[in-house]
């Protein structure tokens, strides 16, 4: 084998006769080199792009969320809770009562969804650490409720969030009424004070207003405590799936703990699908500059056809032969390869570090491209080249084989 890849270097390297195989390999290397360079780049933008949403999600859903198997609400024991919160690694445990509600404010109204939770979600949600853009994550203070509401909330209604002279009105439908000709007699009504605006994007901030556990209770006329679902933090370094095995064997088969994967699964999956697409399309690239690298070989065959007889002569079998030419477009992608890997890191990481190519739009959340280079994208990629390489080269390699053993029996 080291034979072969010493005669392949040196056929690499070495100037050809006919001055067309020189310029083929050239566009051969460079067709690597490019279709890697757009591989990497592309997927390591896409796995930035991947990383914000995945943030942003993670931002406003919890580590694990419980909810029960049957039926909307149910009424959380104590006891378990308490088992809950003395689990290694489990920051807080909060209890939370999720329905969709009509905000008033001034003459503007608007449906949301209103979220209800208790001093413990303040400790354990990204929400109230980051989230936050305008005022404060207070839910009530002296006697007095506040409501922490979504940009696109405050936008819709117009809501000054430091203006304390108007109230925010939150109607929610009467389970039990009567008609009646007064509107307003079918719903419960509550009044808050927004206090805070919070943005993460627009699906959360179009739709969610949170407000005291209490108050959600007292519009749905709930008496004894009725949770929609439980939502634990945890702390940094935690086991998250032995946290989970461990809720689970806590609460038993009532209810459902879904991790953050499981919460929003159908937004993981078509992630992960997207970025598979990608990959095989853009690998289609190095699909086509592999054609070059046939050119290349074929015509360097037909030009050492003299040496193939000579090596033939000195004892060479066929398998040497064909371990030369494999080499020769082996190394051909290879070197063309690592070039473009090599510019794709550099135009990476300086990116990553002066964000030199800017995302135009009205975003609040970045400014430009966000990029993340994975090491596992270059292994890929790298398999890849070696895949491709090793299939373009195969052929004229064979090529090569054969007509070596056909100069032999021509001798004989």
């Amino acid at each position: 084998m080291k034979l072969a890849f010493q005669i392949a270097r040196r056929y690499l390297f070495a100037k050809k006769s006919t001055n067309a195989i020189n310029i083929i390999s050239a566009i051969s290397a460079l067709g690597m080199c490019f279709g890697t360079l757009a591989l990497i780049l592309v997927l390591s933008v896409f796995n930035g792009f991947e990383g914000l949403v995945t943030s942003l999600y993670d931002t406003f859903n919890p580590d694990l969320k419980v909810t029960i198997n049957e039926g909307k609400v149910f009424v959380p024991e104590e006891a378990k809770i308490q088992q809950i919160e003395e689990l290694e690694g489990v920051k807080s445990v909060a209890s939370v009562l999720e329905e969709i509600a009509l905000l008033r404010y001034n003459d503007k109204t608007t449906p949301c969804r209103l979220k209800g939770v208790n001093a413990a979600f303040q400790k354990g949600s990204g929400v109230a650490d980051t989230a936050m853009i305008r005022g404060k994550f207070i839910l009530d203070k002296g006697g007095r409720n506040y409501a922490i509401v979504g940009l696109g909330i405050e936008r819709a209604l117009r809501i000054d969030v430091f203006n304390d002279f108007e109230l925010l009105d939150i109607f929610m439908p009467k389970r039990t009424g009567k008609i009646s000709n007064n509107p307003e007699e079918a719903f419960n009504r509550k009044t808050v004070s927004p206090i805070g605006t919070f943005s993460i994007q627009e699906e959360f901030d179009k739709d969610y207003i949170f407000v005291p556990i209490a108050v959600s209770q007292q519009l749905l006329n709930y008496q004894n405590g009725e949770v929609s679902q439980l939502e634990i933090a945890f702390e940094k370094n935690a086991d998250a799936e032995k946290l989970q095995a461990k809720v689970k064997e806590i609460l038993g088969g009532t209810f459902m703990v879904k991790n953050r994967y499981e919460q929003d699964e159908f937004l993981y999956k078509i992630m992960k699908t997207e970025k598979l697409a990608v990959f095989c399309i853009l690998a289609l690239i190095l699909v086509v500059a592999s054609f070059n690298i046939i050119g290349s070989l074929s015509m360097l065959v037909i030009e050492k056809t003299k040496d193939i007889s000579i090596l033939k002569a000195m004892g060479a079998d066929s398998s040497l032969i064909r371990r030369i030419f494999l080499s020769e477009g082996f190394m051909l992608s290879f070197l063309g390869g690592l070039i473009g890997m090599i510019i794709a890191f550099v135009i990476c990481f300086i990116q990553q570090k002066f964000k030199i190519i800017p995302l135009h739009g009205d975003s609040l959340l970045i400014d430009a491209y966000p990029v993340e280079m994975r090491v596992g994208d270059f292994l890929l990629t790298l398999l890849t080249i070696i895949i491709i390489a090793l299939a373009a080269s195969y052929f004229p390699a064979q090529k090569a084989a054969r007509q070596s053993e056909l100069a032999l029996k021509t001798a004989d």
